[in-house]
């Protein structure tokens, strides 16, 4: 999930350096979702992983 937030990021970037601005607001968009939608399952694997470790 972190690879495809990264190319979002760059097809963002790249979008924008272009002048596309709608586009590259929309890949800003979904590559940032991502991002955060990966770092809260990250959050909650480490959680279980310390319960469970605990055992």
């Amino acid at each position: 999930m972190l690879y495809w937030a990264a190319v979002f990021f760059v097809i963002a970037i790249v979008a924008a350096v272009l002048g596309f601005g709608g586009i590259a607001a929309g890949a800003s968009s979904i590559a940032q979702i991502l991002f955060f939608v990966f770092i809260v399952i990250a959050l909650i694997s480490l959680i279980v992983g310390l319960g469970r470790g605990r055992r």
